[in-house]
């Protein structure tokens, strides 16, 4: 049934009033301390490691995971989980050898880095192909999956949830990122609350169902009715593979993918470039620990719900026009909670899709007041000024993502899977350009538009290239795995991304190096970063969380394999 009861509605309107009153008591207490440029964005100086921590969650958790990763875990199972565990190494070395250069050399936004270390070009180049990323693909993905799973549990229209997801965003955005960070610890709060409440039932339900209640005997009825959905690492016969090509997923392009996201990205950083290193560690090390706990909160209910499926328990709520959408397993199981449980866990995935769009359009907003308005039309902006412009932005972001989000095509491919490969076709030149960038001093600014516009333009190539090349030729350079017989006709599938962004990473990098070496051998020529090896020195209580980390996860992988 897709409506709430008045309990599940008192739930909500509890955690709403929360998180709004907590918020104006942050902002009131906060603001008259610090009403500089740099407080607003990043709140420099005030978020404690359990406040950055906790937004870092916060602002990644979202409907792209809670609905979007859920959905693909009905589709493809356990695998991936991948990209939650692998983000939680990723976020060590972020930790230690990203956030230390960040720091040191007082960089406070991605294209600042970027005009630090190679020039202004370069910097604003990149700071308006972000803000048309973080638009276009980012903000309108997390709008319109948020919308759908609102209105699958609530029965609201679909315009009216973009917009109520939209209002509730910006009225704590507009906050700054004091109030975001604080209030995110609540959000998160809800959201690992109501996840594991959500997972609980739905394993309970396959237990009940087959009648043997229990929440273990529902994991192990689980894992004998869908053994196929608790395989880490897919073989090349498996129809997912193009999503998740096997080891690549441990040593090709998923790292890529993680290092990037966690270590370039203005939407992720920024939680932490306003504290000292210290507690930016902390913080992140914290965030890590909450990465191994998520694939419990939104993958295991995406098993559950395709075991249900194919009971026929919903079968009619996972149909969109008489077609399968994986996407809608999560709010389906909603809709089997009990009252006030649905209610905690709608308000779980409100904070979890609100959380994250806050985060984002104030990311938005930071690198087009203090990269590009800043920078290229009013260089003499005041620090009021650029609050007020920075508002501004925020608004106009949010309208914007709102109206462009219905003509995305997002309902047509997984969520998840439309935000990673979308996203796939600039990471690899990204990635490449900062992580040179960062400890090669030789490298130039024309390496580095050789990663950023060379890595696109390489990616799109290599998605489109199989349609245009002799199959006989891809089968001799390696490609034969790509090709999977169907109705007894050879079928041609593209290259995985993954697959596709680690070849084009590997380009770059040699791109980048030959082109460097001819304009700068002796490597005197570039703006180079401050860093020295004591710089990656960590704390022995860092260290201990690090390995048991790499310890879990090596359990992980090594019992799903």
């Amino acid at each position: 049934m897709h409506t709430l009861s008045n309990g599940d509605w008192t739930v909500f309107v509890i955690y709403f009033i929360i998180v709004a009153s907590y918020g104006y008591w942050v902002y009131r207490r906060k603001h008259n301390l610090d009403v500089s440029s740099q407080g607003y964005f990043l709140a420099q100086g005030t978020l404690t490691w359990w406040a950055i921590g906790a937004s870092l969650i916060a602002s990644n958790i979202s409907a792209e995971q809670m609905v979007g990763m859920s959905g693909s875990g009905f589709s493809m199972g356990l695998a991936i989980s991948c990209y939650e565990w692998m983000a939680a190494a990723t976020l060590v070395i972020v930790a230690v050898f990203f956030i230390p250069v960040y720091l040191k050399n007082k960089i406070f936004t991605m294209p600042q880095f970027l005009n630090q270390r190679y020039n202004g070009n370069v910097a604003m180049i990149m700071a308006i192909f972000w803000l048309l990323l973080y638009i276009i693909v980012n903000l309108t993905s997390i709008l319109y999956l948020g919308a759908i799973a609102v209105h699958g549990i609530s029965g609201i229209s679909m315009t009216t949830c973009v917009i109520f997801l939209a209002v509730f965003a910006v009225i704590i955005t507009l906050g700054g990122m004091k109030v975001i960070g604080y209030t995110d610890v609540i959000q998160v709060f809800f959201l690992i609350l109501g996840g594991l409440v959500t997972t609980y039932i739905a394993v309970n339900e396959v237990a009940k169902h087959f009648g043997s209640p229990g929440f273990l005997n529902g994991l192990s009825l689980m894992k004998s009715h869908a053994e196929d959905h608790f395989q880490m690492i897919f073989h090349k016969d498996n129809e997912h593979y193009s999503d998740l090509p096997g080891l690549s997923v441990l040593i090709g392009g998923l790292w890529i993918t993680n290092l990037n996201y966690w270590g370039c990205n203005q939407y992720i950083t920024q939680r932490a470039l306003g504290a000292d290193l210290k507690t930016a560690r902390t913080g992140i090390l914290f965030a890590a620990f909450l990465k191994l706990l998520m694939p419990v909160i939104v993958v295991l209910p995406g098993i559950a719900a395709f075991i249900l499926y194919k009971q026929n328990v919903f079968h009619s709520q996972m149909m969109v026009n008489g077609e399968l959408n994986p996407d809608n397993a999560y709010p389906s199981l909603l809709n089997l909670l009990p009252p006030w449980f649905k209610g905690l866990s709608f308000a779980a995935l409100t904070a979890a899709v609100v959380a994250s769009l806050a985060g984002k359009v104030n990311s938005i907003a930071t690198i087009f007041t203090m990269d590009i308005y800043k920078k290229a039309i009013k260089k003499d902006a005041t620090d009021k000024q650029m609050v007020t412009i920075g508002k501004i932005a925020v608004v106009v972001a949010m309208i914007l993502g709102c109206i462009i989000a219905p003509f995305m095509g997002i309902d047509k491919k997984g969520g998840f899977q439309f935000i990673q490969e979308y996203t796939g076709f600039v990471s690899p030149g990204i990635f490449a350009m900062f992580l040179l960038g960062f400890f090669w001093k030789k490298t130039t600014s024309s390496a580095a538009m050789f990663a950023t516009i060379g890595g696109f333009i390489m990616s799109v190539i290599l998605k489109v290239l199989p349609k245009f090349v002799n199959l006989a030729f891809l089968k001799g350079i390696g490609f034969s795995t790509l090709v999977l017989q169907s109705d007894g006709a050879t079928k041609l599938y593209e290259i995985p991304f993954l697959d596709r962004m680690a070849i084009v990473f590997v380009i770059c990098i040699i791109g980048m190096y030959f082109i460097s070496i001819k304009e700068n051998p002796k490597g005197d020529k570039t703006h180079a970063l401050e860093v020295d090896t004591s710089m990656f020195k960590v704390s022995n209580g860092f260290a201990v969380g690090a390995l048991i980390i790499g310890g879990i996860l090596t359990a992980l992988y090594t019992m799903f394999w």
